[in-house]
């Protein structure tokens, strides 16, 4: 081998090196253990930026520069790797000159040559390294928290999806997935579901506020939280309407057991702002013992529908019978509906006559279904749909148009038309447009009064509805009780509304041929209403003794089969032409 030529490659070899190891910013060292001598490179004096070129340094030119809290350590760490002849690894800490501190990692290995030992090492700056690591720890931290407060609030909307707001049970989003868990593969053999309304909430809401109906939400959930056995849930699906689900209950009848404690906790009511708040609950219990859940959540709400219609404050349990009886009212509902679309439900008038003269005064409009496959119906066989279906309003304005349109009939014919009395319902009372609906009818004052039962008077009447009774008074329109005696109207109610009329249920006027004890009563309700200054309609009339006894008492107007049946508006129309004022005399003395 050439030794010049080597010597070259030597340096060529060194040189590269050294660009490697200044473009790379490292430096080397050499510590001779024995004499402690140490050599520094130029990047080494660069990294601890002494300011100094010369290659020697002393020792403890290291260890001043070392963070006094990493001295310790690093001295550790060298002395150990000098006493086992080993590798020299060790991070820590520097402090310049200057006062900044910087991060260095070193490197070095043990050499022994002809009884001399020597440490070759390196050094160089991991201060950037040290702050990304940290940087990215932090990130990393951070990110972790977040997805933490992420799944959090992930969990936080997920339950608030599945819960109702106000009294934290389950909502129907929950119950119907629970539903529908039960129902996969027959996982509950038993099931049994008590469907819960409140009974007359709105007026608890109407009268003493929101904050109130609140209070009895909440404390309608806490007794069902309190009574729901282990294993069951209860959930609140509705405004005011809950579900208690009964998974494997042990029969019906410790169902209804647990029904009947429901609404008797129930029933002590809620005290809010000291004032004691009552409802009654309504309960539809449907079950089944064979895994067959799909029909049962509608079940319990046929079982409830039960429960309200026949009187609320009651607990039914599902019957197939009830299912059908069901299918048959919606299909009444949707025939009824269309029946006041093709305009078959109209008037039949019965006249009213005064109780000296037995002159028609006004007479009264009844609505008829001419339903097209079961003939002439009466208010009985279609009311109750009319009310279950919200079609009350809708009715009240149907009759309204068609006993004015009947009655400009009879003016055109040059028939002198009595007053019409007209049933109106609590809800199209208290419609705020209703006074500019019937300004646009254009009515002549007394031609027309309204009939508003007196069992739904101080129930159901809000602050609109009472404005709008003064304000038809004022348009020449009445206000009539009707079936008085049959509800709990008060004295106090009669001053506050002050009806133009009253009419006495016939149930009051029926029996007074025979008792004198129901005669007395009829008399005391003449004698309250003509102190009043409110006429007296006596409705129920069938025999010339009643219309006398009712005469004698003070009773004004007079209604019933014994003066006249209903009539079409053809027929009466030709009844006023033939007889006129003096008709209904025939009738009461050939009776």
């Amino acid at each position: 081998m050439n030794p010049v030529r080597s010597e070259r490659e030597f340096q060529n070899i060194f040189r590269r090196l050294q660009l490697a190891l200044e473009s790379s910013r490292i430096g080397v060292w050499e510590h001779d253990p024995q004499t402690d001598e140490v050599l520094w490179d130029l990047q080494m004096h660069a990294l601890y930026q002494t300011g100094r070129t010369d290659p020697i340094v002393h020792a403890d030119d290291w260890t001043k520069a070392l963070h006094p809290d990493d001295t310790q350590k690093a001295m550790a760490d060298f002395t150990q790797a000098v006493a086992h002849k080993g590798a020299y690894s060790s991070d820590f800490r520097i402090v310049l000159p200057n006062g900044d501190i910087r991060h260095i990692r070193s490197r070095a290995h043990y050499f022994e040559e002809a009884g001399r030992a020597t440490l070759i090492g390196a050094e160089w700056d991991i201060t950037a390294d040290i702050h990304l690591n940290r940087e990215l720890t932090l990130q990393k931290a951070i990110a972790e928290r977040r997805a933490i407060a992420l799944e959090r609030s992930h969990a936080q909307i997920e339950h608030a999806a599945d819960h109702d707001y106000l009294t934290g049970l389950p909502n129907r989003r929950y119950f119907d997935r629970r539903l529908a868990e039960l129902c996969e593969g027959g996982r509950a053999r038993s099931l049994a579901i008590l469907h819960i309304d409140l009974d007359n909430f709105k007026a608890v809401n109407d009268t003493h506020g929101h904050a109130a109906g609140d209070a009895v939400l909440m404390a309608t959930a806490q007794i069902l939280r309190n009574a729901a056995p282990a294993g069951s849930f209860a959930s609140r699906v509705g405004g005011d309407e809950f579900i208690l689900m009964l998974p494997d209950f042990g029969s019906t009848d410790e169902a209804m057991a647990l029904a009947r404690a429901l609404a008797r906790r129930h029933k002590a009511g809620v005290m809010h702002d000291g004032t004691l708040l009552k409802t009654s609950l309504s309960i539809g219990l449907a079950w089944t013992t064979d895994g067959n859940t799909a029909s049962l959540l509608a079940d319990s709400d046929i079982a409830l529908y039960a429960a309200k219609k026949n009187g609320r404050g009651r607990i039914e349990r599902f019957l197939p019978a009830m299912k059908e009886q069901l299918i048959r009212e919606r299909l009444l509902t949707e025939q009824l509906k269309q029946g006041l679309e093709n305009g078959d439900l109209v008037p039949y008038y019965q006249v009213q006559v005064d109780a000296r003269t037995r002159a028609v005064v006004a007479m009264e409009a009844l609505v008829r279904w001419q339903h097209p496959e079961h003939g002439l119906l009466l208010p009985e066989a279609f009311l109750d749909i009319v009310a279950d279906g919200d079609l009350a309003a809708q009715l009240d304005e149907t009759v309204l148009l068609r006993v004015l349109a009947d009655r400009l009939v009879w003016q055109s014919a040059g028939i002198a038309v009595p007053r019409i009395s007209i049933n109106i319902s609590a809800g199209r009372l208290a419609e705020p447009s209703l006074l500019q609906q019937l300004a646009k009818l254009h009515i002549e004052p007394d031609a027309i009064s309204f009939e508003l039962l007196e069992t739904i008077f101080l129930d159901e009447l809000d602050d609109t509805a009472l404005s709008n009774i003064q304000k038809l008074k004022h348009m020449g329109i009445d206000v009539e009780f009707d079936d008085f005696g049959s509800g709990h109207a008060s004295i106090v109610g009669l001053v506050k509304l002050k009806p133009k009329r009253l009419k006495i249920d016939r149930r009051l006027v029926f029996p007074i041929v025979a008792s004198a004890e129901q005669t007395s009563l009829v008399s005391s309700i003449v004698d309250i209403a003509r102190t009043l200054n409110i006429e007296v309609i006596a409705e129920g009339v069938e025999t010339l003794e009643h219309a006398e006894i009712l005469a004698d008492l003070g009773c004004q107007i007079l209604q019933g089969y014994a003066i006249a049946f209903p009539l079409s508006a053809v027929d009466l129309g030709a009844y006023l032409r033939q007889h006129g004022k003096q008709a209904a005399l025939a009738v009461l003395h050939d009776t």
